[in-house]
């Protein structure tokens, strides 16, 4: 597929049915992105909520983590995002490890649902680029202030709006590829000195795609707290 085709194509997607019933509208499903976290606040691992059955799921981690290895059985905290409703769930439950990196989850509750950021965020000042399709714009630097398995911040001298699609270009680590996402702008911040930060939601990402960004952005992590 050819980077105008990308852009001009319309994603065609139903919301899948969400757990609980007509009263309860709890905005949890089988296939959701969810980031697991102690109740200390220390991040796990990322993980896709599956099997959901009353209570209890299987979390099939994406990220590789140190910190989650040989954990065994804990009490735990899921933020979860909704793809369809664009809204962060928090719930609560106790994890078991288990082979080839899937996790059982159980006693799982809604502690509530709001508009805020689902996604651990790392911060970083990397220099970056975005690449409009079609309008002879070629590359423009920015720099990259922090970066989710869901969206980014960056910071440009350029003027774009609300709802402009772009191709956000940043290399996390020098020793790993690029990595593309295909980004539309969903908050526009004009700042002092004519600069602006924008908050960018990736679109269209690939299960592969967002592995990837997510081994990346773990192992940014790890080597940033290895200088500190």
């Amino acid at each position: 597929m050819s980077l105008l085709d990308l852009f001009n194509q319309k994603a065609k997607v139903q919301p899948p049915q969400k757990r609980g019933d007509a009263d309860e509208q709890l905005d949890v499903y089988s296939g959701m992105r969810v980031e697991v976290t102690t109740d200390a606040g220390e991040i796990l691992f990322v993980a896709k909520l599956l099997g959901l059955h009353g209570d209890k799921a299987e979390l099939h981690q994406y990220s590789e983590s140190e910190i989650a290895q040989d954990i065994g059985t804990i009490h735990a905290r899921i933020r979860g995002y909704s793809d369809y409703e664009r809204k962060a769930v928090y719930m609560e439950g106790v994890i078991t490890s288990g082979p080839q990196r899937i996790w059982q989850v159980e006693n799982l509750t809604v502690v509530r649902v709001g508009n805020d950021r689902a996604f651990f965020r790392l911060e970083t000042n990397l220099e970056a680029a975005t690449t409009f399709s079609g309008l002879g714009l070629g590359e423009r630097p920015c720099k990259l202030l922090n970066i989710s398995v869901g969206g980014a911040s960056i910071s440009s001298e350029h003027r774009y709006h609300e709802g402009d699609k772009f191709l956000l270009k940043v290399r996390l680590l020098e020793d790993r590829p690029e990595s593309a996402m295909f980004s539309q702008v969903v908050r526009v911040i004009e700042k002092e000195g004519g600069k602006f930060e924008y908050g960018c939601q990736f679109l269209e990402l690939t299960e592969e795609d967002q592995e990837k960004i997510t081994q990346n952005i773990f192992a940014a992590q790890r080597q940033k707290r290895g200088r500190t």
